[in-house]
């Protein structure tokens, strides 16, 4: 089993046409991802990659059974790209887009919550490098060759250290069920948390990996939700140790606002609800290997 994409899973990619939407779909299509077509208002008709092209995804989910969305869509536009996704019936949306604006996540995000749960698309980001299933599906940007087949989730925040983490486990010989990118902004579509109720119900999937960093109440609240909720066994790591009060990382969302937020202060309350803590990053291969022995 996978989470979220399979091998048959029905992909578009919407900016399929643009040049980023172009590389990224042409390296899913190589990697075997299921990719059916993608969407381009104005250039519906086209053939693009030996693919059909559509005006709107309602058209793609229509014509060519279009199941998941990758977006590829300027941060002006993101927005709507990911509402019309969900008003067409697309379970599952991935977007890379990075800079949307706040407000428009926002928006968003009040959109989704109107439909049912069980209707509800499920999305993960904006600013993600999206999923991958290894010997299944790739939704994403990530350089697939680094994952190898196995039973270790990986969900983060980071879309670079999560290849850290799958490269540090190939080179030990571990491998991965699912890699979940859900994205650096302030407001983005799945949690830590959300990403973990999935990896719990996943058959196939024995540890999970959960690459976290200062900001925000994410961690902490996946942590009370595995203490509770999970059989499966959870490790971390938690970025930004020495970054000070006030500065922004990488991510938009990684700045420390509030207490709590700090990653001193969310590995001492991770370690008190029994998660396994990675001290460094290059020590998250390792510390998977060690988890594993011990079950």
């Amino acid at each position: 089993m996978a989470i979220l994409i399979s091998a048959s899973t029905r992909i578009i990619v919407q900016g399929f046409t643009g040049k980023i939407g172009t590389f990224h779909a042409q390296d899913m299509i190589n990697y075997g991802s299921n990719v059916v077509g993608g969407v381009t208002p104005g250039k519906g008709g086209m053939q693009h990659l030996g693919l059909p092209v559509f005006n709107t995804v309602k058209e793609a989910v229509q014509k060519v059974g279009a199941e998941a969305s990758i977006v590829f869509v300027p941060p002006a536009f993101a927005a709507d790209s990911i509402m019309e996704a969900a008003d067409a019936g697309i379970k599952y949306c991935v977007t890379i887009t990075d800079g949307i604006p706040t407000q428009d996540m926002m928006t968003v995000k009040n959109f989704l919550r109107r439909s049912p749960i069980q209707n509800r698309m499920v999305l993960t980001g904006p600013n993600c490098a999206g999923t991958i299933s290894p010997g299944r599906a790739m939704l994403g940007i990530m350089p697939g060759h680094i994952y190898m087949q196995g039973s270790v989730g990986i969900v983060g925040r980071s879309g670079t250290l999560g290849y850290e983490a799958a490269d540090q486990m190939k080179a030990l010989g571990i491998g991965v069920s699912t890699s979940v990118g859900i994205g650096g902004d302030p407001i983005i579509g799945s949690s830590h948390r959300d990403i973990l109720e999935r990896f719990e119900e996943d058959i196939e999937t024995k540890v999970v990996l959960m690459i976290g960093e200062i900001g925000g109440p994410q961690e902490i609240e996946a942590g009370i939700f595995a203490k509770e909720h999970m059989s499966k066994p959870l490790i971390a790591y938690i970025a930004g140790l020495t970054a000070p009060e006030g500065r922004r990382m990488g991510h938009a969302g990684a700045i420390i606002s509030s207490a709590g937020e700090s990653a001193a202060e969310k590995v001492a309350v991770l370690k008190e609800l029994g998660v396994t803590i990675c001290a460094t990053p290059a020590a998250m291969g390792d510390t998977v290997a060690g988890v594993l022995v011990r079950m």
